[in-house]
Order: structure tokens, then C-alpha cells, then sequence
């Protein structure tokens, strides 16, 4: 069965209540916008607001006496500190592409719906312009809208914990010699849910990096180059993007693989099923150690012995459409991209018959 994605619609089981706010920080030009928006919201359709407690920290908003009242009214969250994935029922990002990024973090489980405004440079994951935002809210409040379901990666990384101790060597007719070893006390284990990709590179290393890449537990290549990027159909269009990779509509159920700078002239990027699990790890004869990200953020270092399993996660983001998921998506490759911008080509000319 060959899913429509026209048919994926938003339709609300009881009217929504409450709404989380993302602004990007440190942007002065979104306070009023997102003052308006924050206003409409609380005063026109009554509805409870979260937003992060650093926003209300910007001097602009915490001295102005007029938003003071409307502002008494939000509930306030801080990042890794407070769990509210059970108290939300829509997103509203103001901001540039990382705003729907960064709404995705904070939700490692189920995403309530994500309606993102073009505020930023790029704006690829951002159809909705600001302009006509009372009708547009309005008509996501009542549930007319259509979706596109982003899938996401759900990333473990399984560490050997080490600890360094420091322990008598020997002594020397000088002193005491001592010597820094290094003790495994057991395994770390973290979990991801990510948008965009998973980057693994070579730091601040100068040698290529070395890491061998395993789908289903069979060894299927092992990278030397830069790194290696694993990303989800919305990822398509960023890092891998800029890497050489294929572009990909995000009702594609697929993962792709593409390596950065690879010393072959043979490595395409590839693009393997949905729900396939990855597995990236540091070659046994590596140089260096490699480091990881996720969508750009918690970057750390992977050593030997450590690994990262990837595979799709069964939480998706549901992104709400400003027409529908084909023309947002080729709207979004014409504006943001220019794909095949180019000058036309002339036609012949047509000779009068004498």
C-alpha cells in the first residue's frame, strides 16, 4: 500500500490548550513578532503557553511593562531540566531552520505538532511566513492543515567508561616516577533522537578518519576520509546536501549514507530501507580516535571499543504544511537551494516562408 501524502492531515481528538513557543535567542528582530504572537495566543484564544525560561531573561522583554501581564501568564521550562513531553499540545518555532531542530531535542519520545515560521536565514524546514499569522494559527488550532511526518533517527552510543588513575611506577634515585593508566569500570550508555543526521569525523586529528561501518551486524565498508554522515530524508538537504548527497522527499522511507571528502574515487552515498540498523565504530587498526554529533550538538569523542547504533526511530516530527508536503518541499528546494536555476535556453528562430 503506497501511502498518499496528501492524506496526512491534522484533526485534533479534543481542542488544543496549550502551546509550546521556540524563539531563537539572541534575535533581536523576532521580540516583536514574538510578543504579537505570545499576545494573540494568550488573550484571543486563550490558550496556555510554555516557554523556555532564558527567553524571558532578554532585557527587551523583561523591561517592557506592557508585555508584563501577558507574561505573567506563561509557564516557563528549562532545557534537561524539566520534563514536559506530556504537557504540550502544539510547537510554534520562530526562528531559522535550527528552532524545528532544536524543538525536536527536546522531545525524545512522541513530538506534538510543529508549525515553524520563516524567521531565520535559511528556512527550508520553515514554510509559514509571519505576516498573516492570526488566520494561519487559527486554522491550525481548529485542525485544518495538512502534515508531513519527518522521520528521525534513534541513535545509542555505547561507551567503554574509563577512569584515569595514577598509580607508583617505581622510584628512581630522583623520586617518585608515576604514570597515568587508564581502568575500565564498566559501560555508559546514551540515547538520541535525531532530525537531521549523524555526523562521525575526524576532529582535530590530522590523519584520515577510520571507521568501520556495519548494516544488520554485516560489515558493509569502512570509511577513510573525513567522516561519514547518516541522515534521515529531512537531513537530506543539509549536511549531506553540502557532502554531494541525492536530495529526498521526507515521506521517503529510507536513510542514506554519505562520506565527507572519502580518498576513494569510488564511494557514492547510498541509500539503504528504513528500519535497517547501523552500526559505526573505530577501525581496530584506526590512528586516531573519531567524533560524533547530532544534528549538531553533543558533540563527544568515540575511542576504540566504543560504538554507535542507528536505526529509525518510531517517534517521527510532525511538521505542519503551509500548502501540502510535494509543493512545500519543491517551493523549498526553488527558494532556499535554487535547484536547477538557470538561464533558458533560446529557442530557433522561425523563418518566414517566402
Amino acid at each position: 500500500h503506497i501511502q498518499d501524502p496528501a492524506s496526512q492531515r491534522l484533526t485534533w481528538n479534543k481542542p488544543p490548550k496549550s502551546v509550546l513557543v521556540i524563539k531563537k535567542i539572541r534575535d533581536a528582530s523576532l521580540l516583536q513578532p514574538f510578543k504579537e504572537l505570545c499576545v494573540y495566543l494568550t488573550e484571543e484564544n486563550n490558550m496556555i503557553v510554555y516557554v523556555e525560561k532564558k527567553v524571558l531573561e532578554d532585557p527587551a522583554i523583561a523591561n517592557d511593562e506592557n508585555f508584563g501581564p501577558v507574561k505573567k501568564k506563561f509557564c516557563t521550562f528549562r532545557e534537561d531540566y524539566d520534563d514536559i513531553s506530556n504537557q504540550i499540545d502544539f510547537i510554534i518555532c520562530l526562528g531559522g531552520d535550527g528552532t524545528l531542530l532544536y524543538a525536536s531535542s527536546l522531545f525524545q519520545g512522541s513530538v506534538p505538532p510543529v508549525m515553524a515560521f520563516h524567521l531565520g536565514s535559511l528556512g527550508f524546514l520553515t514554510p509559514f511566513n509571519f505576516e498573516n499569522f492570526q488566520s494561519q494559527v487559527t486554522q491550525v488550532i481548529e485542525g485544518n492543515a495538512a502534515l508531513v511526518l519527518r522521520s528521525r533517527l534513534k541513535v545509542k552510543v555505547v561507551k567503554e567508561h574509563r577512569e584515569k588513575m595514577t598509580v607508583q611506577n617505581g622510584i628512581e634515585e630522583n623520586g617518585v616516577v608515576s604514570a597515568n593508566i587508564e581502568k575500565e569500570v564498566g559501560k555508559q550508555i546514551m540515547q538520541y533522537q535525531v532530525l537531521n543526521e549523524v555526523v562521525v569525523d575526524r576532529g582535530p586529528s590530522s590523519y584520515l578518519s577510520n571507521v568501520d561501518v556495519f548494516l544488520d551486524g554485516h560489515l558493509i565498508t569502512t570509511v577513510q576520509g573525513d567522516g561519514v554522515i547518516v541522515s534521515t530524508p529531512t537531513g537530506s538537504t543539509a549536511y549531506a546536501a553540502a557532502a554531494g548527497a541525492s536530495m529526498i522527499h521526507p515521506n521517503v522511507p529510507a536513510i542514506m549514507i554519505t562520506p565527507i571528502c572519502p580518498h576513494s574515487l569510488s564511494f557514492r552515498p547510498i541509500v539503504v530501507p528504513a528500519g535497517v540498523e547501523l552500526k559505526i565504530m573505530l577501525s581496530p587498526d584506526a590512528r586516531n580516535t573519531a567524533w560524533v554529533s547530532f544534528d549538531g550538538r553533543k558533540r563527544q569523542e568515540i575511542c576504540h571499543g566504543d560504538s554507535i547504533s542507528i536505526t529509525t526511530s518510531c517517534y517521527p516530527l510532525p511538521s505542519i504544511c503551509f500548502r501540502d508536503p510535494v509543493s512545500d518541499w519543491f517551493e523549498s528546494l526553488a527558494e532556499c537551494l535554487h535547484w536547477n536555476v538557470r538561464k533558458k535556453q533560446n529557442n530557433f528562430a522561425v523563418e518566414e516562408e517566402e
